[in-house]
C-alpha cells in the first residue's frame, strides 16, 4: 500500500539527487497522512536507490550560522548563510588507531587528510582506550626443534612408509 500511494505520488521519474528524492518523499508522506520511523524511512530509501560517484552530497542536517561554526574536521560546512553536516557514507567509513598521548586533530591532519581531504571526525563514535597486546607481553613461544631431529623424524617416516611407493607405481624403493 505505501509502496502503491509513495509510487503515485512520486512518479517513475528517475532522481540524480538523493536530497530532492528525499524532499519529495517528504512531502508525499504529508500529503497522504503518513508517518514512517526512521528506520523505515532507512530501510525504504535504501531499497529504492543506489550509490552514485558523481551524484551530490547527502544532506544530514542544515544548521543556522549562529548555532553551529564552521569545522571541516568534524564534519561541518559552510553552505549559503547555512552550516552543512552530511551525511557519512557507511561504504567509506573508516576507524583509525591514534596513539593514546597524541591530539586527534593533530593526527587527522598529518595522517589521513593528505590522502582523503573529505574525511572527518566523528566525536560520537570517536573512543579513547588503550590496547594491550597479551600475546607480546605473555607468550613463551616453545624452542624450535633442530635440523638434526627434523632431518630423523623424516628418514624415520621414509623407512615407515618405504614399500608403499613402489606398491603404488610398481617400481623399487630409492632410499637416500
Amino acid at each position: 500500500m505505501l509502496n502503491n500511494a509513495l509510487r503515485d505520488e512520486l512518479g517513475g521519474e528517475l532522481f540524480e539527487d538523493h536530497n530532492q528524492f528525499r524532499e519529495k518523499v517528504e512531502t508525499a508522506l504529508k500529503n497522504r497522512k503518513l508517518k514512517l520511523s526512521a528506520a523505515e524511512l532507512k530501510v525504504f530509501y535504501k531499497a529504492v536507490s543506489w550509490r552514485d560517484e558523481t551524484a551530490p552530497e547527502v544532506v544530514a542536517k542544515v544548521h543556522k550560522a549562529g548555532k553551529a561554526t564552521v569545522n571541516p574536521l568534524y564534519g561541518f560546512y559552510k553552505g549559503k548563510g547555512e552550516i552543512i553536516e552530511y551525511e557519512s557514507d557507511p561504504d567509506l567509513r573508516d576507524t583509525e588507531q591514534v596513539p593514546l598521548l597524541e591530539d586527534v586533530e593533530a593526527f587527522m591532519k598529518r595522517e589521513v587528510l593528505p590522502y582523503t581531504p573529505d574525511a572527518w571526525i566523528d566525536p560520537a563514535a570517536t573512543k579513547i582506550g588503550y590496547e594491550i597486546s597479551f600475546t607480546r607481553h605473555f607468550y613463551k613461544p616453545h624452542p624450535l626443534r633442530s635440523l638434526e631431529e627434523i632431518r630423523a623424524d623424516i628418514l624415520a617416516l621414509e623407512q615407515e612408509t618405504e614399500g608403499m611407493l613402489a606398491e603404488i607405481i610398481g617400481g623399487s624403493p630409492r632410499l637416500l
